[in-house]
């Protein structure tokens, strides 16, 4: 076993298997991604049985790249890390089967980590980096924490990261709300808010279909809706309210298991179904179907979001743009609005945005200035780290393996793994 504190770490949650190499949770020596888009691109949506296929055909490649691009072997790891829910029950089964084999072979400790912890990890992971990059100081620190491995323990996070904060996870799978709080090197999650039902990024991916644009949805409706109006459509999200017959029981939801809806305050949880059908209806009422099979053909042919105005009428007319901007609008500013009231109502001074939406230009844009404007510090991860990886779960176990928080011989996939209480 090496002393360097490396973690190789494997990610197959969805579609994309990632495999990555973290030291010490702060600095990342390789992060190997091979995307399965234009697998699913053809059928608008992630194709479960498809995913678990390509991912038994990547693991063990971007495994070796990811080996290769660091620089070291399977004897310069401390310990393996894995995903291990929520996600695809078979895709989340062949990272968890690799990792095992490869724990049992290199008798190395393997990391089991909550893929909902891993992206709010991602944005520490960027941070931490970000320091290191422009503070040569810290990266003599962090060379000395290399070189004296018995120094590990008495390692501290910076100042900052020692606080509580707001994460906001929106992703194509989920739109939570937890407050993060750091204690002994650990992290512990409360369970905020959440979607009822549709995640944010779902929501995108729905009604770009519905518009015949390109998988996934989010990067064309973020390149669309910079040439629409955004005030042009009116849509407007209600205040959500207890369902009295339900009692405790939590409604129909496509995301990880939760507290009950009742354990919940009402004023942070989300829902976008009825903005997708909202859409829908709109299209409808307006004519604006006519051309959907031309763009979804020319989309398909050249998968790349619209980069001027030009390209943009190429492919929508004004009023379909003018209908992506106001969709994108009110998406984001609900879940601004949400995501202020809970970090007002909790004194949270740091709000931590991440998961594949938080690579949305507008989001990152508005969320910034109100943040600004309120005094509140809030931290994206980088565009690569937004997206599912591995980095962000090696990032997640560091604090883990330091704790010997390892994972029984009978892990298995938990696909609707909660994270928090």
């Amino acid at each position: 076993m090496s002393t360097r504190g490396l973690i190789l770490a494997i990610e197959s949650s969805c579609d994309e298997t990632a495999a990555a190499i973290v030291e010490r949770g702060s600095r990342t020596l390789a992060s190997v991604v091979a995307s399965q888009i234009p697998t699913h691109a053809r059928y608008g949506g992630v194709v479960p049985e498809l995913a678990s296929r390509e991912h038994l055909r990547a693991v063990v490649l971007v495994v070796r790249a990811a080996l290769d691009e660091a620089g070291v072997s399977f004897a310069d790891l401390d310990a393996l890390a894995v995903t291990s829910g929520p996600g695809l029950a078979g895709a989340l089964l062949v990272g968890i089967s690799y990792a095992k084999a490869l724990s049992l072979a290199l008798g190395l400790p393997l990391v089991a980590v909550n893929h909902l912890e891993g992206h709010i990890h991602a944005v520490l992971l960027h941070e931490r980096e970000s320091r290191l990059s422009t503070d040569p100081a810290s990266a003599t620190k962090e060379e000395e924490k290399t070189r004296a491995p018995e120094e590990k323990e008495k390692t501290r996070a910076p100042e900052e990261e020692e606080k509580n904060a707001l994460a906001l996870v929106v992703s194509g799978g989920h739109t939570h709300l937890y407050l993060a709080q750091p204690a002994h090197g650990s992290w512990h999650y409360s369970l905020v808010g959440r979607t009822l039902d549709d995640a944010a990024g779902e929501a995108y991916d729905k009604v770009a279909k519905l518009l015949g644009l390109g998988y996934p949805g989010g990067p064309w409706i973020d390149s669309l809706a910079r040439f629409g109006n955004p005030k042009a459509v009116p849509f407007a999200f209600s205040q959500i309210k207890h369902k009295v017959h339900l009692g405790d029981q939590a409604p129909r939801t496509k995301a990880a298991k939760t507290a009950p809806i009742a354990a919940l305050d009402p004023h942070f949880l989300f829902s976008f179904s009825g903005i997708k059908t909202a859409v829908l209806r709109y299209v409808e009422l307006n004519g604006l179907r006519e051309g959907v099979e031309r763009r979804a053909a020319e989309t398909l042919a050249h998968p790349r979001p619209a980069q001027t105005r030009e390209e943009a009428l190429a492919l929508c007319p004004q009023p379909v743009l003018d209908l992506v901007a106001s969709f994108q609008h009110a998406v984001v500013g609900d879940l601004m609005k949400k995501t202020f009231a809970a970090a007002e109502a909790l004194g949270a001074k740091r709000i931590l945005v991440t998961g594949g939406v938080s690579a949305n230009r507008e989001l990152r844009e508005r969320l910034t200035r109100e943040a600004e404007r309120r005094g509140i510090r809030a931290l994206f991860p980088a565009t690569k780290l937004s997206t599912d990886n591995a980095a962000m779960i090696a990032t997640a176990a560091w604090p883990r393996f330091l704790a010997g928080e390892f994972a029984p011989d009978d892990l298995s996939a938990d696909p609707a793994l909660a994270l928090g209480r």
